[in-house]
């Protein structure tokens, strides 16, 4: 019987892997690191969580996906070594995170990230990130001149991805990502737009660092100051996410984790993952909303299945052909499931907003809403010299600020502990 029980929880866990997989390996995929990599960091961000944390809460960390244009810019402008560098720093940042909530608790919660800047902020990273969804369904290449068969292929992937969250039962239903990219890679086999010539010369087992070095996409990290002073404030985004994923999962428990082990130490687990994330090379680690869909359909509420995940992820890192054939996945596949993707994490935020009842027709809450998306969708940047604020950073902070100074009275987020299983 222990035996059987072992075995199911071993399959579960693999499981709750496939359901963040796809998510997983996009990131990497669009910002220039190695998919296998992020697959390590994922596993070990999680285990490192698991042990900050005492073990308590079903979460699995995976990449994060407030840092994508982030990571783009600091890549394109000061090279990997730097923005590793300023991954590992952004990751730091937690720790004031966790300090702040251990002082002031769910009190400093409400005060700080209360539902209208946490809900606009979490549509920015989606709506931000739009235009490069929109840009990867015109074409193979990157050029932008539209194609009518990469426009075909990503409308593939994007009907099999909605066919998948609309239509699909139990666990069909969570792995939309993955839905999508086995179809749109199958129609792309069909249309034979796909070059096998990476995956042939891959080994079947591979240290996936000695191919990134080779590749250019990992470097160790250095620390360049106008690098980490852009890169931090970034880190405002997945912490307010950080904060909305634990009420969530607390919600499908009904135990609340805000308290028990505590949101300090959830925090500082995060954090300090996305810190091991930039030195191995791999994008900064945060909550899965997806598997927290899963422990929501299956009941499966004992962290060891995410544990059993992260080993999981960390074993495929180091199949070379699992690595090539990701890097082989054409442009307009991603492209295709990205406008489903993006435009559901702005989704979220609406919804965060309409839980928390908040009343879009007072003053004060429609000024932050506004100032929160102007300045976050059109990459409202302050520059001194190298040092440079602005995008999804800047939008949070903005908020924050917002909220603080404008009179009038603030929406709280629901008690967890109030919601049954």
């Amino acid at each position: 019987m222990a035996i059987d029980r072992s075995g199911k929880k071993l399959v579960l866990g693999v499981q709750l892997m496939f359901v963040a997989f796809g998510a997983l390996v996009l990131v990497p995929l669009l910002t220039g690191l190695d998919p296998s990599i992020a697959l390590f960091t994922a596993g070990a961000g999680t285990l490192l969580f698991h042990g900050l944390s005492g073990g308590k809460v079903p979460i699995f960390l995976a990449s994060s996906f407030a840092f994508i244009a982030p990571i783009q810019f600091v890549m394109k402008e000061y090279g990997p070594s730097a923005t590793f560098g300023a991954l590992f720093c952004a990751g730091l940042v937690y720790l004031l995170f966790s300090l702040t909530a251990r002082l002031g608790g769910r009190e400093l919660l409400n005060r700080y990230l209360p539902p209208i800047v946490t809900g606009p902020v979490i549509m920015v990273i989606g709506l931000k990130l739009a235009p490069v969804a929109v840009g990867m369904t015109r074409s193979f290449d990157g050029s932008g001149v539209p194609d009518g068969r990469a426009v075909f292929l990503a409308a593939c992937s994007l009907l099999a991805a909605v066919a998948a969250v609309m239509y699909g039962k139990k666990w069909l239903s969570l792995i939309p990502v993955l839905c999508g990219i086995v179809v749109g890679y199958a129609v792309s086999l069909a249309m034979g737009v796909v070059d096998f010539t990476l995956v042939k010369q891959a080994a079947w087992l591979q240290n996936p660092w000695l191919l990134a070095f080779q590749n250019g996409t990992f470097a160790w990290p250095t620390f360049d100051g106008a690098a980490i002073v852009y890169m931090l404030p970034v880190a405002l985004a997945p912490a307010i996410e950080h904060v909305g994923d634990i009420l969530a999962i607390s919600s499908v428990t009904g135990r609340d984790y805000l308290k028990d082990p505590g949101l300090h130490r959830t925090l500082l687990g995060d954090g300090l993952a996305t810190s091991l994330a930039g030195l191995l090379g791999g994008p900064p680690n945060t909550t899965y909303s997806e598997v927290t869909g899963a422990v929501a359909l299956t009941k499966a509420y004992d962290p060891a299945l995410m544990r059993i995940a992260a080993g999981a992820a960390m074993v495929l890192a180091f199949s070379g052909k699992l690595g090539a054939v990701l890097r082989t996945i054409p442009a307009p596949v991603m492209g295709g499931i990205m406008l489903l993707l993006f435009g559901m994490i702005a989704a979220i935020g609406v919804n965060a907003l309409v839980q928390a009842h908040v009343d879009m027709a007072r003053s004060r809450n429609l000024v932050i809403a506004s100032v929160v998306l102007t300045a976050g969708i059109g990459d409202m940047t302050v520059m001194c010299g190298r040092f440079c604020l602005g995008g999804i950073g800047l939008a949070g902070l903005v908020g924050v600020l917002l909220n603080l100074v404008l009179p009038g009275h603030k929406e709280v987020h629901a008690d967890p502990s109030a919601s049954g299983n």
